[in-house]
């Protein structure tokens, strides 16, 4: 494996790299950054968590020259991953003399007017607010030296083609052109037979195409069962910080709550939410405030979080990409994460089409059982109990030990006390035979019906485009 010593590149970007931590290049940047470098356009197989960011922006900022025009301009699917990429873009320029400005919306367009007028060399946009400001003419994109389409099938998934044709056809002729997605499909093969110039494909081999420090389990859960099945897993496994996909915003909404209820650290996140609320959310993952997430696929695309030690698919995601970005939320820049889907009976051959496209076989697994989560919330208890006692701050609470001591036996108020800390147990079971009464899930629609998934067509007008983009927006 290259370092970046050995790229060669500008020592001010070889500075800023060491400053993050950063020695040995990744897979993905080992390949792309030699090709970008040589100017040639370039197709990069590569999902989320793997550097693809540091892929392209290195080769980007060794190309800037000093001047007011815009040269690189970096499409994304959302706002998150606009942000999050020009803040990365920051770090890895920090000692150049760029400005990097994310337009993006939900924010107000004159706040980003204000900021072109700084003349930054580097935009990063999303589709929709970049053409609104075309059509105003606040940017020209007529002197690009290198354009950026990262996470293209996402941007496909969300009805964005027409944006982007309409994009890269503005775009001045002799640019270099540099598109990354998690997987190649048709409909990026024909992007780049017409706007790109005979590509290089640096492409992620099948069986890499998920992490492989992700472990990947299934569960065969009927939909009655899931909600006690995945508290019982939650128990036992214990994540630090989980993300747990609902197939809609209904579904996440019910969740969270059902979570919340029974004692969970939990909260929702999805298109409905306002850009303070989300931000509010997230917030609060990222501080541990909360331990679990629950999401709508639509709400973590460009969520950049790192420590996410478990992915769970409450709902089978619908196609092989869905899957790819999700389970690529763990297991990020090589550490290790855990993956796990419900199943329900009749989704088997949705399972064995993800099997088939990552080349790879998830692990069955059997549901744990009360006595497993008992054995496990008395495990929990007793290290919690070693760690007070390795910490050594527990002196205040001697004198009542030793009246508890005088009165029972000690192994009785150990049992005792491993109790009360890891309880729970009773409440567990309480739950599962209330949901065995009253279903927590509305039933209003069939499953089916209520949670299919929806793409937005890829043709119509600006009309269609608007709408298109309202809940991304949202």
């Amino acid at each position: 494996m290259l370092t970046f010593k050995e790229l060669n590149l500008d020592s001010r970007i070889l500075r800023a790299v060491e400053e993050m931590g950063f020695e040995q290049a990744t897979p993905i940047q080992e390949q792309a950054i030699p090709v970008a470098l040589q100017g040639k356009d370039m197709i990069g197989q590569a999902q989320t968590g793997t550097g693809k960011t540091a892929a392209f922006a290195i080769p980007f900022l060794e190309r800037i020259r000093d001047g007011q025009d815009i040269q690189v301009l970096v499409l994304t699917p959302t706002r998150e991953l606009c942000i999050q990429i020009a803040e990365e873009v920051g770090k890895v320029g920090k000692y150049m003399q760029v400005k990097a400005l994310p337009i993006y919306g939900g924010q107000e367009i004159s706040r980003q007017i204000r900021g072109l007028k700084n003349r930054p060399q580097i935009i990063i946009a999303t589709p929709g607010r970049l053409m609104d400001h075309m059509e105003r003419r606040t940017i020209k994109l007529s002197n690009l030296k290198v354009i950026v389409l990262d996470e293209a099938d996402e941007m496909l998934n969300m009805g964005f083609l027409e944006d982007i044709e309409k994009i890269l056809a503005s775009c001045n002729s002799d640019r270099q052109t540099l598109m990354f997605s998690a997987t190649i499909k048709p409909e990026i093969e024909k992007i780049a037979n017409k706007f790109m110039k005979e590509p290089v494909l640096v492409r992620v081999k099948n069986q890499e195409l998920t992490v492989s420090a992700i472990e990947q389990h299934f569960y065969e859960v009927p939909e009655r069962q899931k909600l006690d099945a995945l508290c019982s897993i939650l128990d036992i496994q214990s994540p630090e910080l989980a993300l747990i996909f609902g197939r809609t915003k209904r579904r996440v909404d019910e969740l969270a709550d059902a979570l919340q209820k029974r004692g969970y650290q939990a909260e929702g996140i999805h298109g409905d939410l306002s850009q303070r609320q989300r931000d509010a959310v997230m917030a609060k993952f990222r501080g541990s405030q909360i331990d679990i997430l629950v999401a709508t696929d639509v709400a973590a695309r460009g969520l950049d979080i790192s420590g996410v030690t478990h992915v769970y698919n409450f709902d089978i995601p619908m196609d092989v990409d869905g899957y790819v970005h999700r389970v690529g939320r763990t297991g990020r820049a090589g550490q290790s994460g855990l993956a796990v889907t419900f199943v329900e009976p009749r989704e088997f051959g949705q399972l064995r089409n993800i099997e088939r496209t990552i080349n790879k076989r998830l692990k069955r697994q059997q549901l744990p059982s009360l006595a497993d989560v008992r054995k496990e919330k008395q495990k929990l208890a007793a290290s919690k109990v070693m760690a007070i006692i390795e910490d050594g701050k527990f002196g205040e609470y001697k004198y009542a030990a030793e009246q508890l001591i005088n009165e029972y036996d000690s192994l009785t108020v150990i049992s005792a006390a491993l109790k009360l800390i890891g309880g729970g147990l009773e409440k567990i079971e309480d739950d599962i035979k209330l949901t065995e009464e009253r279903p927590v899930f509305s039933k209003k629609k069939s499953f089916t019906q209520n949670n299919r998934a929806k793409r937005p067509p890829q043709k119509g007008g600006r009309n269609s485009r608007q709408d298109n983009r309202q809940g991304y927006y949202k």
